[in-house]
């Protein structure tokens, strides 16, 4: 009987499967919920789960800082300033700014253009590298020093 190899999974991956999956989740409900203090809310559920990847991958100073400055600074003053305001108004469905709409997918589909056009100039294009640059210098330091 040969002894079966087991692929070996580290913390890191199991983190990152974890805090992977609920940073996108997170995000997605930033963006998709309707009232603002569950968008704030699942802007902390994202930032937690990025602060955990940074732990994961032995970066504590960034866990922590995503952790003090992020969540606890700028996210608790955005959670302070909806409560000084009051979210009890109801959203108006009145557009103020005529032409924001149509302006807005627009923008919207020049973003997704620019996001396959530059994901499929990743694809198939060759990898740049400083192999030329480092030829003619004579090497990197050499090259950054001239």
């Amino acid at each position: 009987m040969s002894p079966t190899l087991v692929p070996l999974v580290t913390g890191a991956e199991v983190t990152f499967w974890i805090a992977g999956p609920l940073a996108v989740l997170g995000a997605l409900g930033l963006v998709f919920s309707r009232r603002a203090v569950y968008a704030a809310l699942s802007m902390a559920v994202s930032m937690i789960s990025l602060a955990g990847l940074y732990a994961s991958l032995d970066a504590p100073f960034l866990a922590m800082t995503q952790i003090i400055v992020y969540t606890g600074a700028v996210l608790m003053m955005f959670l302070f300033v909806l409560m000084m305001v009051g979210v009890d108004t109801p959203d108006s469905a009145v557009e103020t700014l005529r032409g924001q709409r149509p302006l807005a997918i627009l923008g919207g589909v020049g973003i997704a253009a620019l996001l396959i056009t530059s994901v499929t100039g990743a694809i198939t294009a060759a990898p740049a590298t400083v192999t030329e640059a480092n030829a003619e210098f004579g090497g990197n330091v050499e090259g950054l020093a001239g």
